[in-house]
């Protein structure tokens, strides 16, 4: 078991700085998530600690061990890919216990090793068929077990759910989880979903062009934003936000609407005199009611019925917002509606960098 150590790591491709001087620490037997969009560095960062990609600035350590130029084969890391990179030629079981041979590892061990990770995986009775004879989660379960029967420190997952439809999705994530508190060894899992980021990690590293914007437990970077970069990109649907002006002690939004500043924000805006503020709340901390009642008159665009709940979509202060009511709420596009935002539920930024005021 080990933790990793990120000290002013700089990856560059060229002229172009990908990761400038990142900082950061992942605890033993940890379950760390990167998470953010598409070219944010984060597949590059899990790549620089297998040791696929080179480091040009700053220290890496796994463990107590300055890893910067360890090559890959020793620094005992096991890695499950987006794509499953099994031998077609090989049987379930031969493909589990290839990397072990190559170690001259014992036979009865090897034995052992794969019946004990086939078993926690729930893959016993398919050992003996090639992967041409499994569905796409089988395949990903067996990429994992071929990682587990190695008993390395760390183990990292590359977007390993991308190619599974949503039913897989859904099992194999459960079964990664499952997985990490059965081994207790540290694992970083990359992805760009931030559903598998909040139902998967114990803490979450939100990327954003390189820089980390926050670190935190789900609870944390859901609730406690850090700024409005991780507000949108944490939480479906988004949160909803509207430009607003600060006028004493109230918030007048662009539309015209006035709110009260939430008490508990109030030093804040006056320490920071901001004078522009965006308002951010949660779709499911919006309350929607019948139209004529006390709060802002809004007319629905787009109804959305999901089973557990009901999406509304409106158009307010020139943007499209989305409420999350209950199932019961009966509602058709072109309804009106009266939208409040509770106070106690508000989220402020700073118009001019996105910082959360708090």
């Amino acid at each position: 078991m080990a933790a990793i150590h990120m000290k002013r790591l700089v990856k560059r491709y060229g002229d172009t700085e990908v990761i400038p001087s990142l900082d950061l620490e992942i605890r033993d037997q940890e379950f760390m998530v990167f998470v953010g969009p598409s070219g944010c560095g984060k597949s590059t960062l899990l790549r620089i600690v297998a040791g696929l990609e080179p480091v040009d600035g700053g220290e890496l350590y796994i463990g107590d061990e300055r890893v910067n130029d360890v090559p890959p084969s020793r620094r005992d890391i096991a890695m499950v890919f987006q794509d499953y990179a099994l031998y077609p030629h090989m049987s379930v079981y031969d493909n589990m216990a290839f990397g072990l041979e190559m170690r001259r590892t014992p036979r009865a061990e090897i034995d052992r090793r794969v019946k004990r990770a086939a078993e926690l995986l729930r893959i016993e009775q398919y050992l003996k068929r090639r992967p041409g004879a499994l569905s796409g989660g089988q395949r990903q379960r067996v990429a994992m077990g071929r990682a587990m029967v190695r008993n390395p420190k760390v183990f990292l997952f590359d977007e390993p759910l991308s190619n599974l439809d949503a039913k897989l999705r859904t099992e194999v994530r459960t079964e990664i989880k499952a997985l990490s508190q059965e081994l207790k060894t540290t694992m970083i899992f990359v992805t760009h979903d931030q559903v598998e980021a909040m139902t998967m990690a114990d803490r979450i590293v939100v990327l954003d062009k390189g820089v980390i914007q926050q670190v935190g437990t789900p609870d944390q970077v859901y609730g406690e934003p850090a700024n409005q970069f991780v507000a949108s990109f944490i939480g479906s649907p988004t949160m909803n936000f509207f430009d607003a002006a600060v006028d004493g002690g109230t918030l007048r939004l662009k539309g015209g609407a006035i709110l009260p500043v939430p008490q508990r924000l109030q030093q804040v805006l006056a320490r920071d005199g901001a004078n522009q503020v965006v308002v951010g709340i949660r779709p499911e901390h919006l309350q929607v009611g019948p139209p004529g009642g006390e709060g802002i008159a809004i007319k629905l665009s787009v109804v959305e019925p999901l089973g557990s709940d009901t999406l509304l979509y409106f158009n307010c202060d020139d943007g499209r917002h989305v409420a999350r009511v209950p199932p019961d709420f009966k509602a058709k596009a072109g309804d009106s509606a009266t939208l409040m935002l509770p106070r106690e539920k508000l989220h402020l930024f700073r118009s001019s960098d996105g910082a959360a005021l708090r």
